[in-house]
């Protein structure tokens, strides 16, 4: 059995055979050109060698640096257009020719990255051997000259680099010291307290005086309590009672009042109160009390230049008419409430100070890591400020000691290529086999390109992948020489080919089930033999004893059923609805199958979508459903149209049909894909046109017979 992929090669090659045999005949023409070449004219090689150095005696880390940079120069540095345009200008030569002719090995390096040696070899090729020879002495001093250039450079750079920083590291350093010395001026003093421990001693300080306070607040409550049961009175009262019986004029009147009483006192035993002189003192009394009203408002008010009392003046008689020792013990009262009022004011402020003291104590330790950060940062720009200082003046010491890093090894050596001449034989053969693998390359190539399926094992493999059954492999049948235009279809019962397309009824069969009546047969594109498998299913049926219409809805194309010896009507296609609505009339038997009938197609004619809606079309379809065993529904490919969707409704399952090297991979795949997810009843897929070896059946006994079929030609299998 030939493998696929040998079969897809066979069929690639049969198709780009000429392009292969283009490609081989090129490449065998190119060899011919360069087997064919005169012999080039002599040459030499120079070789010489450079070799990398350190300055004996090293001061500075920046000069080792530099020196150790220098050492890792790379090719494309050391054959740079800057070395090589002034060398070839030097020795005539032109810079693409010096660049082709000149090569260069540096030395390895291990898996550390280290160099494992420390020569640079350096070999150029010429007709001239002094000119050989000069061109590698201009490239070695070039390469020194370069590499002192570079270290050089590097050392400037790095000082310009510092010179650039220093200001800016020194403006840094200068405002951190700054910022370190006014948090000093307004934050060190209370952190020098709380390290001495000065606050914290002001904070038990006024906690000390403040119990003090308390206690001697204490003290004074006690005293007033007394003198308030002595006296009768509390601190209020006695305040205003000592403010009113001290005023010269409450006593003035008051005596004044004591006296009208007793007239009063003496004349109501005479006389009535009725009385004209009655009537007087009473009046006399009533405004005296009324100055005393007024004088007592006037006292307790302030009068306007003092601070008001609070006091109770309605007895005022009773409340300005204190004893001298009550007096005294009122104003002892009152200065005592002074005295507690002072105290307590002293408490509150020395609270506030203690809780200002316990406050400023809590945030010392931010403080101090504020403190200690800034430190920090003054440190830090300190330090930055001391290494660019040391840095530069270590890289001024390493000017000194700044030089090429490269140095001559071995002088140039001149010698001759003695190269081996081709071998003409040699050339042509390698050209040969490479002409071979490049023609069959782009024969394979170009096959691979198609994106059709080559063989039945790849629609095989691809349908394996999609869970899609595959219904059957329907050889490539013969067809007579003298109806090249006809289909190839089993007439005879005794066929070899009949055991094909019976199997494939006998599939339909199985995974149709026993109510599967009505059948569509399509394809994705034209030439994969849709129609010659209906066909040739449709006369398996009716061999097989069923009751089998076929029925051709590809409305855009002519009817092909001249192969079944049918011939179709010809007013057919003026009106195909009035034809598709006589049944009997549309209806034809084909005369050489018993129990196989066929309704021609009416086409080509405009509108077939239309007239697949019709309900002429849903009639004969439900017609012939109750009628036939099987009916065969033939349309037309689904790359073309929409038709085979627009009567799938009237089936009962589609089976697509798919050719060797004509049906394309996308295509195939998308149609499957879009009848499954849209759930239209793919039943499967049948391979037409399979590479099956077919046995001749035994009743072909006459050479005539048996010779009167060849291959189906492209125009015979289109549909």
């Amino acid at each position: 059995m030939t493998p696929p992929i040998i079969k897809r090669y066979l069929i690639a090659f049969e198709k780009y055979k000429w392009i292969g045999l283009g490609s081989f005949a090129l490449v065998v023409a190119g060899s011919t050109i360069v087997a064919t070449q005169p012999e080039p004219p002599p040459s030499f090689i120079a070789d010489a060698a450079l070799t990398y150095t350190r300055p004996p005696v090293s001061f500075s880390a920046t000069g080792s640096e530099i020196q150790q940079q220098g050492q890792e120069l790379s090719q494309q540095v050391l054959l740079s257009d800057q070395i090589i345009e002034p060398v070839a200008a030097r020795v005539n030569v032109r810079p693409a020719t010096l660049g082709a002719n000149v090569a260069l090995r540096l030395p390895e390096r291990s898996g550390a990255g280290q160099q494992q040696a420390s020569i640079l070899e350096l070999k150029y090729q010429d007709t001239d051997p002094k000119r050989a020879q000069q061109v590698l002495q201009e490239l070695m001093q070039a390469m020194i000259d370069l590499s002192g250039d570079i270290n050089t450079g590097r050392l400037n750079a790095i000082i310009e680099k510092i010179n650039e920083r220093i200001p800016q590291a020194k403006s840094e350093l200068e405002a951190a010291e700054q910022k370190l010395e006014q948090y000093d001026r307004l934050e060190r003093p209370a952190i020098l307290a709380a390290e001495n421990g000065s606050l914290l001693g002001a904070v038990t300080n006024s906690q000390n005086q403040q119990r003090l306070m308390q206690l001697t607040i204490a003290g004074i409550d006690a005293q007033l309590r007394s003198l308030e049961g002595k006296l009768g009175l509390n601190v209020g009262q006695a305040y205003v009672s000592s403010a009113l019986s001290a005023d010269p004029i409450l006593s003035n009147l008051r005596s004044q009042i004591y006296q009208v009483e007793s007239q009063i006192t003496l004349l109501s035993k005479d006389l009535r109160p009725e009385n004209p002189t009655m009537i007087q003192l009473a009046r006399q009394k009533q405004s005296i009390e009324e100055l005393l009203q007024q004088r007592a408002a006037e006292v307790v008010g302030g009068d306007g230049a003092a601070a008001p009392l609070a006091g109770d003046i309605s007895g005022i008689r009773a409340q300005s008419n204190l004893d001298p020792a009550r007096q005294q013990l009122a104003n002892q009262m009152v200065g005592l409430e002074t005295q507690k009022e002072t105290l307590e004011q002293q408490l509150a402020q020395q609270s506030r100070e203690e809780e200002r003291l316990r406050q400023e104590y809590s945030q010392i330790p931010n403080k101090q890591l504020e403190r200690s950060r800034l430190e920090q940062e003054v440190g830090l720009k300190k330090a930055i400020f001391d290494q660019m200082q040391a840095k530069l003046t270590d890289a001024k010491t390493a000017e000194a000691e700044t030089v090429s890093s490269l140095t001559i090894a071995r002088i140039p050596n001149v010698v001759s290529d003695t190269s081996q001449a081709q071998s003409v034989p040699l050339t042509l053969g390698i050209g040969g086999l490479l002409g071979l693998l490049v023609g069959g390359g782009v024969i394979f190539l170009l096959g691979s390109l198609e994106g059709t399926f080559k063989t039945k094992e790849d629609i095989r493999d691809s349908l394996r992948q999609r869970e899609i059954p595959q219904m059957g492999e329907l050889p490539l049948m013969p067809v007579d020489d003298l109806e090249r235009t006809a289909l190839p279809v089993i007439l005879s019962p005794d066929s070899p080919y009949l055991e094909f397309y019976e199997k494939f009824r006998s599939n339909l069969r199985r995974i149709g089930g026993n109510d599967f009546k009505v059948l569509l047969i399509t394809s994705t594109s034209s030439q994969e033999g849709k129609t010659v498998s209906a066909y040739n299913l449709g006369i398996a049926s009716a061999l097989a004893g069923k009751r089998t219409l076929i029925i051709e809805t590809d409305l855009r194309s002519p009817s092909h059923a001249s192969s079944l010896n049918v011939i179709p009507d010809a007013e057919a296609s003026i009106e195909p609805l009035r034809y598709y609505a006589r049944l009997n009339e549309c209806i034809r038997l084909v005369p050489d199958v018993e129990n196989l009938y066929i309704i021609p197609s009416p086409g080509p004619v405009r509108q077939s979508a239309a007239i697949l809606e019709s309900s002429e079309m849903q009639r004969l379809m439900k017609d012939v459903r109750e009628r036939f065993d099987l009916v065969i529904v033939d349309t037309n490919p689904l790359s073309l149209s929409n038709d085979p969707l627009l009567i799938q409704p009237y089936t009962d399952g589609i089976v697509l049909v798919a050719r060797p090297n004509h049906t394309q991979e996308n295509m195939l795949g998308e149609a499957i894909d879009q009848l499954v997810e849209s759930e239209l009843g793919l039943l499967g897929v049948i391979v037409n046109g399979a590479d099956i070896f077919v046995s001749p059946s035994p009743l072909f006994t006459s050479e005539s017979e048996a010779g009167s079929y060849s291959e189906v030609p492209a125009s015979a299998n289109k549909n």
